[in-house]
């Protein structure tokens, strides 16, 4: 018995001095420094700093009312801003922050189960 268990769309299937390699499911592969995910895309994006994150700069992630916003910080885990966190929330939208290497690795597991889910991960480097 072979069971697919790829819900399709964009997964992270490596790093590379260029930042994430990203496999979009029919065998193209992108790479981008940093990336925001959907189930549906991956698009590259320069992010600010962690510490003046705000929800315009996710907002258009949020549109289809995910479980939650996964946020990839970086080479290290940094806490996203209070004020952040507390306007997904508000939009009943969990957050989860870890560094980008995790979080890159989140995504895949977490997709593979069917789980709505997006994400913005920081450049590793």
């Amino acid at each position: 018995m072979d069971l697919d268990r790829s819900p399709g769309g964009p997964i992270v299937t490596g790093f590379s001095g260029g930042g994430f390699k990203v496999g979009d499911g029919a065998g193209g592969e992108t790479v981008h420094a940093a990336v925001l995910l959907t189930p549906a895309s991956a698009d590259g994006w320069t992010p600010p700093p962690v510490e003046a994150l705000t929800i315009a700069d996710v907002a258009g992630l949020l549109g289809n009312t995910p479980e939650f916003l996964l946020i990839g910080t970086g080479a290290t885990l940094v806490r996203p801003p209070v004020a952040l966190v507390r306007a997904v929330e508000a939009m009943g939208i969990g957050v989860e922050a870890m560094d980008s290497r995790a979080a890159a690795r989140a995504w895949g597991v977490l997709r593979s189960e069917g789980r709505s889910i997006v994400a913005a991960l920081y450049p590793i480097a």
